[in-house]
């Protein structure tokens, strides 16, 4: 299993701890807006680990909440550059490898605002629309060659991206009722993980195309059931503490 992330210390943290659990476990500190990093990341999975079987596509950034003309040009194109190039680069990367060898599993990350327009959420809500259009037409254009493509929306994940937010100025009280959402189906990284270890599984072969999410029906009930059990219960919150903080509005226009 090769690893791969920006914050150096995070990175050798993750390969620690599956080592730690008797796991064969690389990493490499990689920015996947490059595409040359990318590239690299291959290499050393075929030099560490002799082949290439699964890619999952899912490094992503949100910018500030608020209307598209608060959010500052520099915090927009970062989205635009992990999301989309990130997303695509690492999609050729591991495309022309499993073209070749005829067999592999490709799974790209969606996220809120796959499906519709998403207000006040432009940069992310967007960036996830593009990987829904562009994941569903690779699956199509490679459906007999014996690649999976999959698009996978993990729903809400209690990572530090959910619970340290920045909104553009006037509008951090707009976001608090996410606390509350959270409480219903906020989950952690786990639960996700095991519908992910699913797709990169022999359940899917001859499936590509799929488009799976974790915030089915099912779970949504479950949620507001859980949540008001807890609180009848007066059982410790389980939600990490949030933070909001305002941003500036930018004057680049």
């Amino acid at each position: 299993m090769v690893l791969a992330a920006r914050n150096p210390g995070t990175l050798n943290q993750a390969v620690a701890a599956l080592q730690a659990k008797g796991y064969s476990a690389a990493g490499r500190v990689c920015d996947v807006s490059s595409l040359a990093d990318l590239k690299a990341l291959v290499e050393l999975a075929l030099q560490q680990f002799g082949g290439l079987d699964i890619w999952v596509n899912n490094a992503g950034l949100g910018a500030s909440y608020g209307p598209t003309l608060g959010v500052p040009i520099l915090d927009f194109e970062k989205v635009i550059n992990t999301n989309v190039y990130g997303t695509y680069y690492g999609s050729m990367v591991a495309m022309k490898h499993f073209v070749k060898q005829g067999s592999g599993k490709l799974i790209n990350m969606l996220g809120r605002g796959d499906t519709q327009p998403i207000p006040f959420q432009n940069a992310y809500a967007s960036s996830k629309t593009w990987v829904r259009s562009f994941t569903l037409a690779l699956a199509k254009e490679y459906q007999h060659s014996g690649v999976g493509v999959y698009a996978f929306n993990p729903g809400l994940m209690l990572t530090d991206m959910l619970t340290q937010i920045d909104a553009v100025k006037g509008y951090g009280e707009a976001v608090r009722p996410l606390i509350t959402v959270m409480h219903f189906w906020g989950q952690r990284p786990e639960i996700p993980a095991r519908k992910a270890l699913w797709l990169a599984s022999a359940a899917t072969d001859g499936k590509t195309g799929l488009v799976v999410k974790v915030l089915g029906p099912g779970f949504l009930l479950w949620g507001v059931l859980r949540e008001l059990v807890r609180r009848l219960l007066h059982r410790p919150d389980p939600i990490p503490p949030v933070t909001i903080e305002e941003i500036p509005v930018p004057e680049e226009f």
